[in-house]
């Protein structure tokens, strides 16, 4: 991370690290600087006004309608006397004798002539090849069926602030104590979207506060882990082959730790009914209170059903652990109330930005504030001594300087306008669409037969067990890439770890993004069925080994038939911010 080797000047936000004067210039030729109104802090903002060096000899540089009467405040900068002229109402500010360009170097305007025409290139014209190879991604999107429950498209105005100016901009440290000058617009953008985050979750800001600056979910939640554990304290999530993150604590069955979270911290996973497919609290309760973790964490990247976060504050408080609620997949349902929300029972609740929230790529942190409640209280160690939660300050400093440099600032901006849309009516109708999408992929599959964890979904996303039709999921989730179908592999609990999952994950958001309804996801159901048939007539006839299997999806008619048919169904739909 980039710090600056000194603190910002006086408060007119001069650094004191400034370059000596150039021997060409003329130091006894009056300069007049005009302090520009980008320059003052938000929260607490400076007139403009203009500053005059003085001569060595304090001879004193009159301005244009110079007032002997206004009144003149004296202070020096690079061992010059600096003067501050307040004129009176109405007067101008016009500098009598503005700075000498230096002489005119041979070939000094075609260089600065290269510069500016290199800067205004179109990416067409800088860069063909990186924008060709953009074009057909972008033709991909818009002529395939996106079922990725962890992708969305974004509306166009997200997308214009993400490639916006605001990215030239860097402001390490948090609102209005930035280690750089020049940050009070920034200041306001992050202000705003920090107030429209709360409110999108109808959160009282005076028991919940939040950061937007983490890069991705699995940030936020390194944040938490380093802000309030020590090397090698506990920490408990779901498994990842149940459906949990890996950014919870993940180790293969060989011993490999494969997440940062189990390599400084010590994890140790909580797990499904194999029968039901459901949480099994019951043992996750025993091995909490034998474990006692210091953070128990809920919430997964595959679980298609609703949480019990009642027992998970229950189970918590009796092994004295921090509630910790990572939404990443269902935040844009507990925003739009169209699933339990954490808040009511977490400590801390962390989410991506870009799943079913449908933002910028990045991740949040929620964390309580204020006053805790006795009970509470006697079971949380994490207090600052008067009863008062204190995540705030050590959650903000593991994010930055402890974790992070500058946060990227198109993408606050760009939050901040998806989460003014995600607290609309229409947002809500939405997020409804997303849940009727899924549960009518779901009663489709049901139908031709096919198996699927716990039977159902009662949010955006399913989970599809191929180990019934005998197909594994990395062959399947092939021959889908080859139809145009962007879909993943996922483990199914029982499996042997991820390396050869045995069935699919399936979301709906990003399809019900582009207009796709209930009857559409029927077709879709169709064309995943299909996919299924021609995987398993692969399998049989070149194996189920991925080098074999590849031979046979080489100019397969099937394939190609199916890849037009999905490539025909899928360009009927607009893609937003697509000028296509």
């Amino acid at each position: 991370m980039d710090l600056p080797h000194a603190q910002p000047g006086p408060y007119l936000g001069f650094n004191t690290h400034t370059p000596p004067v150039s021997r060409t210039s003329k130091v006894d030729s009056p300069i007049s600087l005009q302090i520009d109104s980008r320059f003052c802090n938000s929260l607490n903002p400076v007139p403009s006004v203009p500053l005059q060096l003085l001569e060595r000899k304090e001879e004193k540089i009159e301005l244009e309608n110079g007032d002997d009467q206004s009144e003149d405040e004296k202070f020096s900068i690079l061992g010059h006397s600096v003067c501050l002229k307040r004129p009176r109402d109405g007067q101008s500010l016009v500098c009598t004798n503005p700075p000498k360009r230096v002489a005119d170097e041979p070939g000094l305007e075609a260089r600065q002539a290269a510069v500016r025409a290199w800067g205004n290139q179109p990416l067409g014209v800088a860069d063909p090849e990186i924008h060709a190879i953009m074009e057909k991604e972008k033709q991909r999107q818009f002529k395939g069926i996106e079922l990725i429950a962890s992708e969305n498209f974004v509306c166009r105005a997200v997308m214009e602030a993400l490639g916006s100016h605001l990215t030239n901009k860097y402001s390490e440290g948090m609102p209005g104590a930035r280690y750089y000058t020049g940050n009070q617009h920034i200041d306001q953008i992050e202000f705003l979207c920090c107030q429209r985050a709360l409110a999108a979750f109808s959160l009282d800001s005076e028991k919940w506060g939040v950061n937007v600056q983490p890069y991705s979910c699995t940030s936020a939640n390194f944040a938490v882990y380093t802000g309030l554990l020590l090397p090698n304290d506990r920490i408990m999530g779901l498994d990842s082959p149940s459906g949990g993150h890996l950014s919870h604590g993940y180790y293969t069955t060989s011993g490999k730790k494969v997440s940062s979270a189990s390599i400084f911290f010590e994890s140790l996973p909580y797990k499904v009914n194999p029968q039901t497919g459901y949480i099994d609290y019951e043992k996750l309760e025993e091995k909490a209170l034998d474990f006692r973790p210091k953070i128990l964490i809920c919430g997964g990247s595959s679980y298609p059903r609703e949480w019990d976060y009642a027992r998970f504050r229950q189970i918590a408080d009796k092994c004295g652990a921090v509630l910790m609620c990572d939404m990443a997949h269902i935040s844009g349902l507990v925003a739009a109330k169209e699933c339990s929300s954490p808040f009511e029972y977490c400590d801390i609740v962390t989410s991506t930005t870009h799943k079913s929230l449908r933002g910028p790529r990045g991740g949040i942190i929620f964390y309580r504030r204020g006053t805790k409640s006795k009970k509470q209280d006697l079971n949380l160690s994490h207090g600052d001594g008067r009863n008062h939660y204190d995540f705030e300050e050590r959650l903000n400093f593991a994010v930055f300087p402890s974790l992070q440099g500058g946060p990227h600032n198109n993408h606050i901006a760009a939050l901040a306008i998806a989460l003014k849309q995600v607290a609309t009516p229409e947002y809500k109708t939405y997020m409804q669409q997303v849940k009727k999408n899924a549960q009518a992929l779901g009663s489709a599959l049901l139908r031709r037969k096919c198996k699927l964890v716990t039977g159902g979904t009662d949010n955006h996303l399913l989970l599809w067990d191929l180990t019934a039709l005998g197909l594994t999921g990395k062959n399947y989730e092939k021959v889908c890439e080859m139809c145009h179908i962007a879909l993943n592999k996922s483990a199914i609990f029982g499996d042997n770890g991820a390396i050869s999952p045995g069935g699919v994950r399936i979301g709906t958001p990003a399809m019900t993004s582009r207009g796709c309804l209930e009857a559409d996801f029927e077709t879709i159901a169709e064309f995943l069925l299909k996919a299924a048939q021609i995987t398993s007539i692969l399998q049989r006839e070149h194996g189920k080994l991925p080098r074999d299997f590849l031979k046979g999806l080489l100019n397969n008619r099937d394939v190609v038939e199916l890849g037009n048919r999905v490539e025909e169904f899928a360009s009927q739909f607009a893609m937003p911010g697509f000028d296509i």
